[in-house]
């Protein structure tokens, strides 16, 4: 009983730390990140994303948006997960741009 309530603690502060990162953007993607996939985190997974919130913004904005390659100390399971979200996730239909429509 008291490993699942450390579990569901560390899940909350990993989903805490993810929307509460510094910028709009990355709030919104990690958090949203975090909500869709912390919940079934294995041990590893959370240790894996434990390590990735540890690391910069700008890094890690870099790594999801393909304007860097993921370094492979950094690549992981998860990190390819946060990869696989970011693109699933800018899949929504956007307003055609000016002078379209």
């Amino acid at each position: 009983m008291i490993d699942t309530n450390r579990e569901a603690d560390r899940r909350g502060k990993l989903r805490f730390r993810s929307w509460h990162r510094g910028t709009r953007e990355m709030d919104l993607l990690m958090g949203g990140f975090a909500d869709a996939h912390s919940g079934t985190f294995t041990p590893d997974q959370m240790e894996q994303y434990e390590s990735i919130l540890q690391l910069s913004d700008p890094d890690i904005y870099n790594w999801i948006t393909g304007m860097e390659s993921v370094p492979p100390e950094h690549d992981s399971e998860v990190m390819r997960l946060l990869i696989g979200y970011r693109f699933a996730a800018n899949t929504i239909e956007s307003p055609p741009p000016r002078g379209e429509g």
